[in-house]
Order: C-alpha cells, then structure tokens, then sequence
C-alpha cells in the first residue's frame, strides 16, 4: 500500500482511468462484433438493406474508435488498424459476391 498523499492519489487516478478506458473498450469490442455480424448477415442474405445495416454499424464502431483514440485509450495505429480490417471484411464479402465489379473499380 502506498505510504504519501501522492501515491495515493496517483492510485485513485489509475482506478479512474482503467474503469473508464474499459468501458470504452468493451464499446469499441461490441460494436466491432455488431459490425461483424451484419457483415455475415450481407454475405448470406446479400441486399441493399443488409448493405445499408453494415455501413450504418461501421460508422457507429469508427466513430467509437475514433473517440477512444481522442481520449487516448486507443493508441493511434491501434485504432487505425481496428478500423482497416473492418473495412476490409466488408470489402472481401463484396468482392466475393460481385468480382466485375471489384475489377471495374480497381
């Protein structure tokens, strides 16, 4: 146990921080999984709707990411990184189901 009023402090601070840097990884984690599912969804079921539910929850978990990065409990590459494999995944599902048109875009 810390023995001075500063390391006391600096305990409750890290207390602080680590409760409130989990509660935004949890987020970044269970939009990443809600995103990831209406991906799979796309690629079963692929419509415009299912389409449009993807995008709509990649944008809800890249601004979640982004926001985690700003309070800096995502490092900046990390949150770069969740954020390009996201957008891969949708990528890959779309070229699997219409490769004409991945090669016209490319």
């Amino acid at each position: 146990m810390a023995n001075n009023k500063s390391a006391i402090k600096r305990i409750e601070i890290g207390e602080r921080n680590r409760v409130r840097n989990k509660t935004y990884k949890s987020a970044v984690k269970t939009l990443m999984k809600n995103y990831l599912s209406a991906v799979e969804d796309y690629a079963r079921q692929p419509s415009p709707e299912t389409l449009q539910v993807a995008q709509s929850r990649m944008s809800l978990a890249y601004s979640k990411i982004d926001k985690a990065v700003k309070q800096g409990v995502l490092h900046q590459n990390n949150g770069a990184r969740k954020k390009s494999r996201l957008a891969k995944s949708l990528k890959r599902v779309a070229n699997k189901l219409n490769p004409q048109a991945a090669e016209s875009a490319s």
